[in-house]
């Protein structure tokens, strides 16, 4: 049975400019904390689309560990989904919606995931990696307000 973690956060500036900011995968290491040492493994695409693929490096406690994602869907500028094809998961699907609000975007993300080992991935998930997936994504929250800052991001 898969987890569900769910975020939204209003942003405001336009569609396209966050979604040109998502759509980036150099802006990945603004948006994850540094412990855990996330870097990009080789060159990722100069544009992402449907099947593009990146591969990087995280670390989790000692271990460095490989994980590859691939765009499933790519409807700009209203979201994407990226799988992981390789990594520490049993299953991660991570849909990135925008909507354009009044005040600008609604920023959501939904991310559904599995981790290996049956009965003890459920319990590793609830010791540890359900809260440092809420830790990552409070760094990302706080992140993204600076990248645009002054300009009303919001929790939702």
């Amino acid at each position: 049975m898969a987890h569900l973690l769910e975020q939204s956060q209003e942003i405001a500036a336009s569609v396209e400019e966050v979604f040109a900011f998502f759509s980036d995968p150099a802006n990945l290491p603004r948006i994850t904390p540094g412990w855990l040492s996330f870097r990009i493994h080789g060159k990722p695409p100069a544009a992402l689309r449907e099947g593009s693929r990146i591969e990087y490096r995280i670390a989790w406690g000692p271990a460095r560990l490989r994980w590859v994602t691939r765009i499933a869907s790519w409807t700009p500028p209203e979201g994407f989904t990226d799988v992981q094809e390789k990594g520490p998961y049993r299953t991660w699907v991570h849909s990135h919606r925008f909507t354009e609000t009044d005040g600008g975007v609604l920023m959501e993300d939904i991310v559904r995931y599995e981790l290996p080992l049956g009965p003890l991935g459920w319990l590793v998930h609830a010791l540890r990696v359900r809260r440092q997936l809420e830790e990552i994504f409070a760094f990302r929250r706080r992140a993204i307000e600076e990248i645009f800052p002054g300009r009303g991001a919001r929790a939702r």
